[in-house]
Protein backbone atom coordinates (compact mmCIF):
# COMPACT_ATOMS: atom_id res chain seq x y z
CA UNK A 1 0.00 0.00 0.00
CA UNK A 2 1.18 3.32 -0.47
CA UNK A 3 2.67 5.96 2.28
CA UNK A 4 -0.29 7.48 4.71
CA UNK A 5 0.72 11.03 2.56
CA UNK A 6 -0.50 9.76 -0.83
CA UNK A 7 -3.82 8.46 -0.04
CA UNK A 8 -5.57 11.73 -1.19
CA UNK A 9 -3.32 11.36 -4.59
CA UNK A 10 -5.10 7.75 -5.07
CA UNK A 11 -8.40 8.88 -3.86
CA UNK A 12 -8.38 11.61 -6.53
CA UNK A 13 -7.04 9.43 -9.27
CA UNK A 14 -10.52 7.29 -8.93
CA UNK A 15 -12.67 10.18 -10.01
CA UNK A 16 -10.37 10.90 -12.49
CA UNK A 17 -10.46 9.63 -16.45
CA UNK A 18 -8.39 6.59 -16.72
CA UNK A 19 -6.35 8.25 -19.41
CA UNK A 20 -5.31 10.74 -17.38
CA UNK A 21 -4.86 8.58 -14.52
CA UNK A 22 -2.28 6.25 -16.18
CA UNK A 23 -0.27 9.86 -16.70
CA UNK A 24 -0.65 10.61 -12.83
CA UNK A 25 0.54 7.13 -11.80
CA UNK A 26 3.82 7.15 -13.59
CA UNK A 27 4.66 10.31 -11.67
CA UNK A 28 2.66 8.82 -8.36
CA UNK A 29 5.32 5.63 -8.66
CA UNK A 30 8.18 7.79 -9.22
CA UNK A 31 7.79 9.66 -5.73
CA UNK A 32 6.20 6.82 -3.88
CA UNK A 33 8.08 3.68 -5.23
CA UNK A 34 5.11 1.37 -4.78
CA UNK A 35 2.66 0.53 -7.40
CA UNK A 36 -0.87 0.06 -6.11
CA UNK A 37 -2.93 -3.15 -7.10
CA UNK A 38 -5.51 -0.96 -9.19
CA UNK A 39 -1.97 0.31 -11.08
CA UNK A 40 -0.62 -3.09 -11.23
CA UNK A 41 -1.53 -3.91 -14.77
CA UNK A 42 -1.85 -1.67 -17.56
CA UNK A 43 -5.25 -0.83 -17.55
CA UNK A 44 -8.18 -1.55 -15.53
CA UNK A 45 -10.54 -4.14 -15.45
CA UNK A 46 -13.69 -4.62 -17.78
CA UNK A 47 -16.88 -6.67 -16.32
CA UNK A 48 -18.96 -9.00 -18.39
CA UNK A 49 -22.46 -10.31 -17.03
CA UNK A 50 -23.98 -12.89 -18.67
CA UNK A 51 -27.41 -12.81 -17.38
CA UNK A 52 -29.96 -15.83 -18.21
CA UNK A 53 -33.88 -15.47 -18.02
CA UNK A 54 -35.87 -18.20 -15.39
CA UNK A 55 -32.69 -20.77 -15.73
CA UNK A 56 -32.78 -22.73 -12.36
CA UNK A 57 -29.65 -23.80 -10.58
CA UNK A 58 -29.41 -27.38 -11.69
CA UNK A 59 -29.19 -26.77 -15.68
CA UNK A 60 -25.31 -26.58 -16.26
CA UNK A 61 -23.33 -30.56 -17.26
CA UNK A 62 -20.97 -29.57 -15.38
CA UNK A 63 -22.65 -28.71 -11.94
CA UNK A 64 -24.23 -32.04 -12.03
CA UNK A 65 -26.71 -32.32 -14.66
CA UNK A 66 -25.45 -35.39 -17.02
CA UNK A 67 -28.11 -34.41 -19.46
CA UNK A 68 -28.16 -31.26 -20.42
CA UNK A 69 -25.88 -30.16 -23.00
CA UNK A 70 -23.97 -26.69 -21.94
CA UNK A 71 -20.07 -26.81 -23.37
CA UNK A 72 -19.52 -23.42 -23.41
CA UNK A 73 -21.40 -22.91 -19.75
CA UNK A 74 -18.75 -25.82 -18.92
CA UNK A 75 -16.02 -23.95 -19.83
CA UNK A 76 -16.91 -20.82 -17.83
CA UNK A 77 -16.93 -23.27 -14.62
CA UNK A 78 -14.16 -25.03 -15.51
CA UNK A 79 -12.23 -21.60 -15.95
CA UNK A 80 -13.88 -20.17 -12.73
CA UNK A 81 -15.55 -20.01 -9.32
CA UNK A 82 -19.02 -21.82 -9.18
CA UNK A 83 -21.05 -20.62 -6.14
CA UNK A 84 -23.60 -23.98 -5.92
CA UNK A 85 -25.60 -22.12 -3.15
CA UNK A 86 -26.54 -18.72 -5.02
CA UNK A 87 -30.06 -17.51 -4.27
CA UNK A 88 -32.54 -14.91 -5.07
CA UNK A 89 -34.89 -13.82 -2.19
CA UNK A 90 -38.16 -14.00 -4.28
CA UNK A 91 -40.58 -11.16 -4.61
CA UNK A 92 -43.99 -9.49 -3.81
CA UNK A 93 -45.87 -10.26 -7.34
CA UNK A 94 -45.46 -13.05 -9.84
CA UNK A 95 -42.96 -11.25 -11.90
CA UNK A 96 -39.90 -12.65 -9.66
CA UNK A 97 -37.27 -11.09 -12.27
CA UNK A 98 -38.02 -7.93 -11.34
CA UNK A 99 -36.79 -7.26 -8.23
CA UNK A 100 -34.15 -10.15 -8.61
CA UNK A 101 -33.10 -7.68 -11.55
CA UNK A 102 -33.33 -4.96 -9.12
CA UNK A 103 -31.18 -6.67 -6.15
CA UNK A 104 -28.57 -7.49 -8.55
CA UNK A 105 -28.14 -3.78 -9.83
CA UNK A 106 -28.27 -1.78 -6.29
CA UNK A 107 -26.83 -4.51 -4.18
CA UNK A 108 -30.27 -4.20 -1.93
CA UNK A 109 -32.37 -6.55 -0.20
CA UNK A 110 -35.52 -6.98 -1.29
CA UNK A 111 -37.49 -5.11 1.57
CA UNK A 112 -35.16 -2.28 0.83
CA UNK A 113 -35.86 -1.97 -2.92
CA UNK A 114 -38.80 0.61 -3.94
CA UNK A 115 -42.30 -0.90 -3.15
CA UNK A 116 -42.08 -3.86 -5.70
CA UNK A 117 -38.35 -3.56 -7.25
CA UNK A 118 -40.32 -2.04 -10.91
CA UNK A 119 -38.71 1.33 -10.07
CA UNK A 120 -34.83 2.13 -8.98
CA UNK A 121 -35.32 5.20 -7.38
CA UNK A 122 -32.36 7.76 -8.64
CA UNK A 123 -31.43 7.84 -4.40
CA UNK A 124 -30.50 3.83 -5.09
CA UNK A 125 -27.26 3.69 -7.22
CA UNK A 126 -27.26 1.17 -9.29
CA UNK A 127 -23.43 -0.86 -10.42
CA UNK A 128 -23.25 0.81 -13.89
CA UNK A 129 -24.45 3.97 -13.02
CA UNK A 130 -21.96 3.98 -9.82
CA UNK A 131 -18.94 2.64 -12.33
CA UNK A 132 -19.67 5.09 -14.53
CA UNK A 133 -18.76 7.71 -12.18
CA UNK A 134 -15.32 5.89 -12.06
CA UNK A 135 -14.61 6.24 -15.71
CA UNK A 136 -16.17 2.94 -17.42
CA UNK A 137 -18.03 2.80 -20.52
CA UNK A 138 -21.74 1.36 -19.32
CA UNK A 139 -23.19 -0.72 -22.32
CA UNK A 140 -26.05 -2.48 -22.32
CA UNK A 141 -28.18 -5.54 -24.15
CA UNK A 142 -31.45 -6.93 -23.95
CA UNK A 143 -33.44 -7.13 -21.20
CA UNK A 144 -34.07 -4.85 -18.57
CA UNK A 145 -37.86 -5.29 -16.82
CA UNK A 146 -37.52 -1.91 -14.40
CA UNK A 147 -38.02 1.64 -15.49
CA UNK A 148 -36.65 3.76 -18.19
CA UNK A 149 -35.14 6.19 -15.96
CA UNK A 150 -32.96 4.05 -14.39
CA UNK A 151 -31.33 2.23 -17.23
CA UNK A 152 -31.32 5.91 -18.78
CA UNK A 153 -29.06 7.10 -16.42
CA UNK A 154 -26.94 3.55 -15.93
CA UNK A 155 -25.98 3.14 -19.79
CA UNK A 156 -24.50 5.43 -22.11
CA UNK A 157 -25.09 2.76 -25.06
CA UNK A 158 -26.88 0.09 -25.89
CA UNK A 159 -28.20 -1.71 -28.59
CA UNK A 160 -31.29 -4.27 -29.08
CA UNK A 161 -33.20 -3.39 -25.70
CA UNK A 162 -36.17 -5.00 -24.47
CA UNK A 163 -38.45 -2.94 -21.77
CA UNK A 164 -40.49 -5.91 -20.58
CA UNK A 165 -40.99 -8.95 -19.38
CA UNK A 166 -41.09 -11.48 -22.24
CA UNK A 167 -41.42 -11.89 -25.84
CA UNK A 168 -45.43 -12.99 -26.29
CA UNK A 169 -46.17 -15.64 -29.50
CA UNK A 170 -48.41 -12.93 -30.86
CA UNK A 171 -45.33 -10.15 -30.52
CA UNK A 172 -43.27 -12.39 -32.31
CA UNK A 173 -41.95 -14.95 -29.62
CA UNK A 174 -38.31 -15.74 -29.02
CA UNK A 175 -38.02 -16.35 -32.92
CA UNK A 176 -38.33 -12.32 -33.84
CA UNK A 177 -38.14 -11.02 -30.59
CA UNK A 178 -39.24 -6.97 -30.17
CA UNK A 179 -36.51 -4.61 -29.93
CA UNK A 180 -35.69 -0.84 -29.27
CA UNK A 181 -32.42 0.85 -30.45
CA UNK A 182 -30.55 2.69 -28.04
CA UNK A 183 -31.72 6.51 -27.40
CA UNK A 184 -29.82 8.80 -25.42
CA UNK A 185 -32.54 11.12 -24.56
CA UNK A 186 -33.66 7.99 -22.31
CA UNK A 187 -37.15 8.55 -23.72
CA UNK A 188 -37.25 5.42 -26.04
CA UNK A 189 -40.46 6.54 -27.75
CA UNK A 190 -40.06 4.90 -31.01
CA UNK A 191 -41.99 2.32 -32.00
CA UNK A 192 -40.64 -1.70 -31.49
CA UNK A 193 -38.98 -3.47 -34.39
CA UNK A 194 -38.97 -7.05 -34.52
CA UNK A 195 -35.48 -9.22 -35.46
CA UNK A 196 -34.70 -11.64 -38.22
CA UNK A 197 -32.70 -13.99 -35.57
CA UNK A 198 -33.88 -15.59 -32.43
CA UNK A 199 -33.75 -13.63 -29.67
CA UNK A 200 -30.21 -15.54 -27.89
CA UNK A 201 -28.22 -15.05 -31.29
CA UNK A 202 -29.53 -10.92 -31.74
CA UNK A 203 -28.45 -10.07 -27.82
CA UNK A 204 -24.93 -12.20 -29.03
CA UNK A 205 -24.49 -10.07 -31.84
CA UNK A 206 -24.53 -7.38 -30.45
CA UNK A 207 -22.51 -8.41 -27.58
CA UNK A 208 -19.69 -9.73 -30.16
CA UNK A 209 -20.26 -6.09 -32.17
CA UNK A 210 -19.44 -4.19 -28.76
CA UNK A 211 -16.47 -6.67 -28.13
CA UNK A 212 -15.09 -6.69 -31.64
CA UNK A 213 -14.94 -2.46 -31.65
CA UNK A 214 -12.78 -2.17 -28.16
CA UNK A 215 -9.93 -0.13 -29.13
CA UNK A 216 -6.55 -0.54 -26.92
CA UNK A 217 -7.01 3.30 -26.09
CA UNK A 218 -10.70 2.67 -24.98
CA UNK A 219 -12.35 3.20 -21.30
CA UNK A 220 -12.71 0.22 -19.35
CA UNK A 221 -15.91 -1.31 -19.85
CA UNK A 222 -19.10 -2.39 -18.17
CA UNK A 223 -21.21 -4.89 -20.44
CA UNK A 224 -24.61 -6.07 -19.34
CA UNK A 225 -25.79 -8.84 -21.41
CA UNK A 226 -29.83 -10.17 -20.26
CA UNK A 227 -31.26 -12.70 -21.92
CA UNK A 228 -34.78 -13.49 -22.24
CA UNK A 229 -34.21 -17.33 -22.56
CA UNK A 230 -34.88 -19.90 -21.49
CA UNK A 231 -38.08 -18.00 -20.21
CA UNK A 232 -41.11 -18.90 -22.31
CA UNK A 233 -42.35 -19.25 -24.93
CA UNK A 234 -40.11 -22.67 -24.44
CA UNK A 235 -39.73 -22.56 -28.50
CA UNK A 236 -36.18 -23.44 -28.98
CA UNK A 237 -34.51 -23.71 -33.19
CA UNK A 238 -34.99 -27.37 -34.23
CA UNK A 239 -31.52 -27.75 -33.87
CA UNK A 240 -31.76 -27.67 -30.31
CA UNK A 241 -35.17 -29.80 -30.05
CA UNK A 242 -33.92 -32.54 -31.29
CA UNK A 243 -30.97 -32.79 -28.73
CA UNK A 244 -33.52 -33.83 -26.42
CA UNK A 245 -36.02 -36.36 -27.12
CA UNK A 246 -38.87 -36.62 -24.50
CA UNK A 247 -38.92 -40.36 -24.21
CA UNK A 248 -34.93 -39.75 -23.24
CA UNK A 249 -36.20 -37.34 -20.54
CA UNK A 250 -35.91 -38.35 -16.33
CA UNK A 251 -38.57 -36.77 -14.43
CA UNK A 252 -37.12 -35.47 -11.09
CA UNK A 253 -38.03 -37.04 -7.94
CA UNK A 254 -40.04 -34.31 -7.09
CA UNK A 255 -42.37 -34.27 -9.81
CA UNK A 256 -46.43 -34.22 -9.24
CA UNK A 257 -49.48 -34.21 -11.30
CA UNK A 258 -50.60 -31.11 -9.33
CA UNK A 259 -49.87 -28.90 -5.94
CA UNK A 260 -50.82 -30.87 -2.60
CA UNK A 261 -52.40 -27.54 -1.25
CA UNK A 262 -53.36 -24.48 -2.35
CA UNK A 263 -50.06 -22.29 -2.22
CA UNK A 264 -51.54 -19.05 -3.29
CA UNK A 265 -50.59 -18.72 -6.79
CA UNK A 266 -52.31 -22.18 -8.51
CA UNK A 267 -53.85 -19.64 -10.90
CA UNK A 268 -50.98 -17.46 -11.96
CA UNK A 269 -50.13 -17.26 -15.73
CA UNK A 270 -47.01 -19.83 -15.41
CA UNK A 271 -49.39 -22.72 -13.91
CA UNK A 272 -52.10 -21.69 -16.60
CA UNK A 273 -49.79 -22.95 -19.56
CA UNK A 274 -50.95 -26.36 -19.11
CA UNK A 275 -53.82 -27.87 -17.35
CA UNK A 276 -53.61 -30.07 -14.29
CA UNK A 277 -53.36 -32.56 -13.70
CA UNK A 278 -49.90 -32.41 -15.28
CA UNK A 279 -49.02 -36.06 -17.17
CA UNK A 280 -45.32 -37.55 -16.85
CA UNK A 281 -45.28 -37.29 -21.00
CA UNK A 282 -46.61 -33.42 -20.74
CA UNK A 283 -43.65 -32.83 -17.75
CA UNK A 284 -40.88 -33.93 -20.00
CA UNK A 285 -42.23 -32.41 -22.93
CA UNK A 286 -42.01 -29.02 -21.08
CA UNK A 287 -38.31 -30.47 -19.52
CA UNK A 288 -37.41 -31.14 -22.93
CA UNK A 289 -38.04 -27.45 -24.53
CA UNK A 290 -36.53 -26.08 -21.11
CA UNK A 291 -33.08 -27.79 -21.83
CA UNK A 292 -33.30 -26.83 -25.89
CA UNK A 293 -34.00 -23.24 -25.03
CA UNK A 294 -30.76 -23.42 -22.50
CA UNK A 295 -28.50 -25.13 -25.25
CA UNK A 296 -29.05 -22.55 -27.59
CA UNK A 297 -28.53 -20.21 -25.05
CA UNK A 298 -24.99 -21.96 -24.02
CA UNK A 299 -24.30 -21.82 -27.89
CA UNK A 300 -24.38 -18.17 -28.31
CA UNK A 301 -23.08 -17.58 -24.72
CA UNK A 302 -19.65 -19.35 -26.59
CA UNK A 303 -19.90 -16.97 -29.13
CA UNK A 304 -19.54 -14.45 -26.71
CA UNK A 305 -16.65 -15.67 -25.21
CA UNK A 306 -14.94 -16.28 -28.13
CA UNK A 307 -15.02 -13.23 -29.26
CA UNK A 308 -13.77 -11.49 -25.97
CA UNK A 309 -10.65 -14.31 -26.48
CA UNK A 310 -10.33 -13.41 -30.42
CA UNK A 311 -10.00 -9.67 -29.44
CA UNK A 312 -7.41 -10.49 -26.34
CA UNK A 313 -9.80 -9.13 -23.71
CA UNK A 314 -10.39 -12.18 -21.84
CA UNK A 315 -7.10 -11.10 -19.18
CA UNK A 316 -8.68 -8.10 -18.96
CA UNK A 317 -11.85 -8.74 -18.38
CA UNK A 318 -14.06 -10.06 -15.41
CA UNK A 319 -17.00 -12.29 -16.66
CA UNK A 320 -20.32 -13.45 -14.46
CA UNK A 321 -22.51 -15.53 -15.88
CA UNK A 322 -25.87 -15.83 -13.59
CA UNK A 323 -29.70 -16.30 -14.08
CA UNK A 324 -32.16 -14.29 -12.54
CA UNK A 325 -34.86 -16.59 -10.39
CA UNK A 326 -35.30 -20.31 -10.82
CA UNK A 327 -38.29 -22.57 -12.37
CA UNK A 328 -40.70 -25.17 -11.55
CA UNK A 329 -41.26 -27.06 -14.81
CA UNK A 330 -43.31 -30.01 -13.23
CA UNK A 331 -41.30 -30.16 -9.58
CA UNK A 332 -44.16 -30.15 -6.87
CA UNK A 333 -46.69 -30.32 -9.82
CA UNK A 334 -46.02 -26.87 -10.49
CA UNK A 335 -44.43 -24.71 -14.33
CA UNK A 336 -44.08 -21.29 -12.72
CA UNK A 337 -41.66 -19.59 -9.92
CA UNK A 338 -44.11 -17.80 -7.95
CA UNK A 339 -43.02 -20.78 -4.91
CA UNK A 340 -40.03 -20.90 -2.46
CA UNK A 341 -38.80 -24.07 -3.44
CA UNK A 342 -35.10 -24.38 -4.29
CA UNK A 343 -35.92 -24.95 -8.00
CA UNK A 344 -37.37 -21.54 -7.98
CA UNK A 345 -34.97 -19.49 -5.19
CA UNK A 346 -31.39 -21.18 -6.74
CA UNK A 347 -29.85 -19.93 -9.24
CA UNK A 348 -26.55 -20.68 -11.38
CA UNK A 349 -23.48 -17.99 -10.74
CA UNK A 350 -19.91 -18.10 -12.19
CA UNK A 351 -17.20 -15.58 -11.64
CA UNK A 352 -14.48 -16.07 -13.62
CA UNK A 353 -11.22 -14.14 -14.56
CA UNK A 354 -7.32 -15.61 -15.01
CA UNK A 355 -6.40 -14.32 -11.81
CA UNK A 356 -8.83 -15.82 -9.78
CA UNK A 357 -9.05 -19.67 -8.93
CA UNK A 358 -10.12 -22.42 -11.64
CA UNK A 359 -12.63 -24.91 -11.62
CA UNK A 360 -13.61 -24.06 -7.84
CA UNK A 361 -16.94 -24.93 -6.34
CA UNK A 362 -17.98 -23.06 -3.18
CA UNK A 363 -21.18 -23.69 -1.08
CA UNK A 364 -21.34 -20.66 0.87
CA UNK A 365 -24.76 -19.27 0.99
CA UNK A 366 -24.69 -16.41 -1.29
CA UNK A 367 -27.42 -13.76 -2.96
CA UNK A 368 -27.48 -12.19 -6.40
CA UNK A 369 -27.26 -9.11 -4.90
CA UNK A 370 -23.99 -9.87 -3.28
CA UNK A 371 -22.51 -9.29 -6.82
CA UNK A 372 -22.80 -5.33 -6.34
CA UNK A 373 -19.42 -5.24 -4.16
CA UNK A 374 -18.17 -8.32 -5.20
CA UNK A 375 -17.63 -6.38 -8.02
CA UNK A 376 -16.28 -3.16 -6.73
CA UNK A 377 -14.22 -5.53 -4.41
CA UNK A 378 -12.33 -7.07 -7.47
CA UNK A 379 -12.12 -3.58 -9.28
CA UNK A 380 -10.37 -2.34 -6.18
CA UNK A 381 -13.40 0.46 -5.77
CA UNK A 382 -14.91 1.66 -2.46
CA UNK A 383 -18.64 0.51 -2.34
CA UNK A 384 -21.20 2.90 -2.41
CA UNK A 385 -23.37 3.52 0.53
CA UNK A 386 -26.62 2.35 -0.76
CA UNK A 387 -25.38 -1.19 -1.08
CA UNK A 388 -26.60 -3.59 1.92
CA UNK A 389 -25.42 -7.12 0.46
CA UNK A 390 -22.35 -8.91 1.27
CA UNK A 391 -18.80 -8.95 -1.11
CA UNK A 392 -18.15 -12.76 -2.18
CA UNK A 393 -14.60 -11.87 -3.17
CA UNK A 394 -12.63 -13.19 0.14
CA UNK A 395 -14.13 -16.88 -1.47
CA UNK A 396 -12.61 -15.80 -5.14
CA UNK A 397 -9.54 -14.87 -3.56
CA UNK A 398 -9.57 -18.52 -1.20
CA UNK A 399 -9.88 -16.57 1.68
CA UNK A 400 -11.27 -18.24 4.72
CA UNK A 401 -14.39 -16.52 5.88
CA UNK A 402 -17.61 -17.57 7.70
CA UNK A 403 -20.42 -17.45 5.44
CA UNK A 404 -24.48 -16.53 6.28
CA UNK A 405 -25.67 -18.90 8.37
CA UNK A 406 -29.28 -18.55 6.67
CA UNK A 407 -30.80 -17.03 4.35
CA UNK A 408 -34.69 -15.83 4.11
CA UNK A 409 -37.32 -15.84 1.04
CA UNK A 410 -40.76 -13.96 1.14
CA UNK A 411 -43.59 -14.11 -1.80
CA UNK A 412 -46.24 -11.58 -1.57
CA UNK A 413 -47.86 -11.79 1.19
CA UNK A 414 -48.42 -15.32 0.61
CA UNK A 415 -45.31 -17.54 1.72
CA UNK A 416 -42.05 -17.06 3.76
CA UNK A 417 -39.17 -19.34 3.79
CA UNK A 418 -35.86 -19.33 5.75
CA UNK A 419 -32.96 -22.11 4.89
CA UNK A 420 -29.65 -22.68 6.93
CA UNK A 421 -26.31 -23.34 6.28
CA UNK A 422 -26.76 -26.87 7.17
CA UNK A 423 -28.95 -27.45 4.82
CA UNK A 424 -32.57 -27.28 6.87
CA UNK A 425 -35.90 -25.51 5.31
CA UNK A 426 -38.74 -23.98 6.92
CA UNK A 427 -42.03 -22.57 4.57
CA UNK A 428 -44.83 -21.11 6.16
CA UNK A 429 -48.34 -20.21 3.94
CA UNK A 430 -50.86 -18.36 4.82
CA UNK A 431 -53.20 -18.83 2.07
CA UNK A 432 -57.23 -16.73 3.24
CA UNK A 433 -56.36 -17.47 6.56
CA UNK A 434 -55.26 -21.20 6.41
CA UNK A 435 -51.91 -21.83 7.39
CA UNK A 436 -49.82 -24.78 6.34
CA UNK A 437 -46.10 -25.28 7.35
CA UNK A 438 -43.33 -27.29 5.16
CA UNK A 439 -39.97 -28.46 6.74
CA UNK A 440 -37.47 -30.40 4.49
CA UNK A 441 -34.11 -31.97 5.63
CA UNK A 442 -32.22 -31.17 2.36
CA UNK A 443 -29.43 -33.24 3.19
CA UNK A 444 -31.40 -36.42 3.05
CA UNK A 445 -33.78 -34.97 0.84
CA UNK A 446 -32.69 -32.52 -1.72
CA UNK A 447 -35.96 -32.69 -3.62
CA UNK A 448 -38.24 -31.42 -0.93
CA UNK A 449 -40.32 -34.43 -1.42
CA UNK A 450 -40.74 -35.63 2.38
CA UNK A 451 -42.61 -33.01 4.73
CA UNK A 452 -40.84 -33.42 8.71
CA UNK A 453 -43.74 -30.01 9.95
CA UNK A 454 -45.80 -33.11 11.62
CA UNK A 455 -43.43 -35.33 12.39
CA UNK A 456 -43.10 -35.44 16.28
CA UNK A 457 -39.81 -36.26 15.76
CA UNK A 458 -38.71 -33.11 14.32
CA UNK A 459 -41.05 -30.55 16.36
CA UNK A 460 -37.53 -29.21 18.19
CA UNK A 461 -36.09 -28.52 14.90
CA UNK A 462 -39.06 -26.88 13.64
CA UNK A 463 -39.53 -24.51 16.76
CA UNK A 464 -35.90 -23.53 16.04
CA UNK A 465 -36.33 -22.76 12.02
CA UNK A 466 -39.61 -20.88 12.91
CA UNK A 467 -37.95 -19.07 15.46
CA UNK A 468 -34.95 -18.07 12.81
CA UNK A 469 -37.66 -17.33 10.21
CA UNK A 470 -38.99 -14.72 12.75
CA UNK A 471 -35.43 -13.40 13.19
CA UNK A 472 -34.85 -12.91 9.52
CA UNK A 473 -38.08 -11.29 8.43
CA UNK A 474 -36.99 -8.79 11.63
CA UNK A 475 -33.57 -8.35 9.48
CA UNK A 476 -35.00 -7.91 6.72
CA UNK A 477 -37.83 -5.56 7.51
CA UNK A 478 -40.66 -7.55 6.42
CA UNK A 479 -43.60 -6.02 6.88
CA UNK A 480 -45.68 -9.18 8.03
CA UNK A 481 -45.24 -10.23 11.49
CA UNK A 482 -46.40 -13.82 12.75
CA UNK A 483 -47.39 -12.62 15.94
CA UNK A 484 -50.20 -10.23 14.92
CA UNK A 485 -53.60 -12.10 13.07
CA UNK A 486 -52.88 -13.38 10.01
CA UNK A 487 -49.92 -12.04 10.34
CA UNK A 488 -50.72 -8.59 9.75
CA UNK A 489 -51.95 -8.29 6.94
CA UNK A 490 -54.21 -5.73 5.15
CA UNK A 491 -57.50 -6.38 4.62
Amino acid sequence: MAPNSFRPFYNLLFSMQFSFKRVLCILLVTLSGVIHPLFAQKKPYNVLVLYSDDQRYNTVHALGNDVIQTPNLDRLVRKGVAFTRAQTMGGLHGALCVPSRAMLHTGRYLHSLHKTGDMIPAEHTTLPEYLRTKGYQTYAIGKWHNDKASFARSYEGGAALFFGGMHFPEKGGQEHPQFVSFDPSGQYKEPNQNAETYSSELYANKAIRFLNGQTPDAKPFYCHVAFTSPHDPRTPPEKYRKLYPKEHIKLPPNFLPKHPFDNGELEVRDEKLLPRPLTEDEAKEELALYYGMISELDAQIGRILDALDKSGLTQQTLVIFAGDNGLAVGSHGLLGKQNLYEHSMRVPLVISHPSLPQNQRVDALAYLADLFPTVTDFLGLPVPPTVESQSLYPYLKGTKKPGRDAVYYAYRDLQRAVRTADNWKLIKYNVKQQETTQLFDLNKDPYETTNLADNPAFRLKKQQLETRLVSEMKTYHDFLDFGKPNWGKQP
